[in-house]
């Protein structure tokens, strides 16, 4: 058997999802990266977004990461995040309020640290749960979520 990754995704609350994997997926302030085993070190900052974690059995998880870091090193991976979710546990109607509430108020920058927080959890869950529900119908995920809210550093 090939060499597998130990992932560990970790949010405020504590452990979100653990377990081996044959492949990461995950959007970082430089792009999307594909983590296969025996990758090179590596450390960067995650954006909004969804991360996808293919299992040994062939099982996509997917999670919603709000921001934090993903390091990996010795086929150990780290992602560390504020929030995270699973695809499968978000409600999609709250997250699509939660955006449509706070959308004017980021776009007029008269958002607050929190809000735009807040704002940027409710666009990760909704491109996790768009993922998520893509796969289960066996279709192609087109992502149409609008930018995350820019958070200025140590806010």
């Amino acid at each position: 058997m090939p060499n597998l990754l130990q992932v560990e995704v970790v949010a405020a609350e504590g452990k979100v999802w653990e377990g081996q994997a044959v492949s990461l997926i995950a959007r970082t302030t430089e792009g999307d990266i594909g983590i296969l085993a025996d990758h090179e070190p590596f450390m960067a900052a995650l954006v909004p977004s969804a991360v996808q974690v293919t299992t040994p059995e062939g099982i996509d998880e997917i999670i919603a990461v709000s921001d934090g870091f993903i390091s990996v090193f010795r086929n150990r991976v780290s992602l560390l995040s504020s929030f995270a979710e699973l695809a499968q546990e978000i409600s999609v109607e709250q997250a699509r309020v939660t955006v449509a509430n706070l959308h004017e108020r980021i776009d007029s920058s008269e958002a607050t640290t929190d809000e735009a927080r807040e704002y940027n959890r409710a666009l990760a869950q909704l491109r996790a749960a768009g993922q998520y529900q893509a796969k289960m119908k066996g279709q192609s995920y087109s992502e149409i979520t609008p930018q995350p809210a820019k958070i200025a550093p140590g806010d």
